[in-house]
């Protein structure tokens, strides 16, 4: 029993120059329909391909990964600026805080000093123990 001519399923793209191309652009349009065939066209004596005829479902598939990645491109940009925003904005109240963390325990200090006897021990093991935190 003969085998159909169409029935070629190489998962190799077969190459031809753009002349032969020509002449049968019509087969070769139906062999990537039928068979899933890819065509790769190159220029008449050079090897390097220009061009391929591709089944429909694969450059379809192609055309979507590339939105896809443009997506994904997009929205990783938008939050990554929304996080460098929220980063900024976390630093500014991080700073703020921090501000009035450090004159509160000034005022504190100020106020134990004031109130606490000269050489008193139990302020100077409190000093002691806080000593990262007095350092300006």
């Amino acid at each position: 029993m003969a085998v159909p001519a169409l029935a070629d399923r190489s998962p190799q793209p077969r190459a031809l120059p753009l002349r032969e191309v020509r002449t049968r652009l019509t087969q070769l349009v139906s062999l990537a329909e039928l068979t899933d065939t890819v065509t790769v066209v190159t220029r008449d004596g050079d090897p390097r391909p220009i061009a391929a005829i591709v089944p429909a479902p694969a450059a379809r598939t192609a055309a979507q990964a590339r939105a896809d990645a443009d997506r994904v491109t997009a929205v990783s940009a938008g939050w990554a600026r929304r996080l460098e925003e929220l980063h900024r904005q976390s630093g500014r109240r991080h700073a703020a805080e921090l501000r009035a963390l450090t004159d509160a325990l000034a005022e504190a200090w100020a106020e134990l000093e004031r109130r606490a006897p000269a050489g008193d021990p139990a302020l100077a093991r409190l000093r002691a123990a806080h000593a990262d935190l007095l350092r300006p």
